[in-house]
């Protein structure tokens, strides 16, 4: 498959009160159309900045960054992003603020394409619904619509569903995997889940602590990644290892 990033040496440093932060350092990866790829890392390693450098929306310090071979400068339609809060515009309609970004189409392609994404989410019968009457997780399905209407060559997602209980995550995650399958978008994913990452990820980046660096690249072979499988539990001890020197092992007394 072809190449659609293509990361070389890349550094990202801050100057904050006239001092220079070094935030990733020497980051290389190569990202290949259609692949879902998920990053990890501790908070403040820097993993939500390399997605907004790889969206254009924040510079590289040094190193070079290449989507379908030419360099990034700036924002794009080819990069569409979700981001932790939906972002939904609270006075426009579901199938508005789907169809945000495509003002520019005939009224009757838009609003063909608003419920292409509508279904594709799930989300029938609400296209006339205001964000405020929609949950969480359905917020966030329609930010994904949101992300994907516009047809972007990649869909960054930064902590989409960090916000959420813990059974409408899984719900979620189930979803955005059916939609992956479905479209073949290149999809490069940000969380701090370890479980969402190896769920969703068909290859793992774990990041150190800042400056991020890229500590492994994992790809997940063919095999059982149900919950609680013993190929799940490999993944995770893996990810976990590299965060933790040793497990901490804790005494609980069932007596009381």
């Amino acid at each position: 498959m072809a190449k659609i990033l293509e990361i070389k040496n890349l550094y990202k440093k801050f100057n904050v009160d006239g001092k220079e932060i070094e935030v990733l350092k020497d980051i290389n990866l190569d990202i290949e159309e259609g692949e879902f790829i998920t990053i990890v890392g501790h908070s403040g390693c820097g993993k939500s900045t390399l997605l907004k450098i790889i969206a254009g929306l924040e510079t590289l310090s040094e190193g070079s960054l290449l989507r379908n071979g030419k360099p990034v400068e700036g924002p794009s339609p080819e990069a569409g992003m979700v981001f932790q809060e939906h972002r939904l515009l609270p006075w426009l309609k579901i199938k508005d603020n789907i169809g945000f970004g495509l003002g520019a189409l005939p009224k009757e392609e838009r609003a063909e394409l608003e419920l292409k994404y509508i279904h594709l989410v799930h989300l029938d019968g609400f296209e006339n619904a205001y964000p405020s009457q929609l949950s969480g997780g359905m917020s966030q399905r329609a930010a994904i619509a949101r992300g994907l209407s516009t047809n972007p060559k990649i869909l960054l997602l930064d902590e989409p569903f960090g916000a959420l209980d813990a059974l409408t995550r899984i719900e979620m995650q189930q979803e955005l995997l059916r939609i992956w399958q479905e479209q073949k978008t290149t999809m490069i994913m940000v969380t701090h889940d370890i479980d969402e990452a190896i769920y969703l990820g068909r290859r793992i980046v774990v990041m150190s602590a800042r400056p991020g660096e890229i500590k492994e690249v994992i790809k997940i072979q063919t095999g059982d990644r149900t919950r609680g499988s013993a190929d799940f539990a490999f993944y995770k001890k893996r990810i976990y290892e590299h965060f933790f020197e040793e497990p901490q092992k804790l005494s609980v007394d069932y007596t009381i």
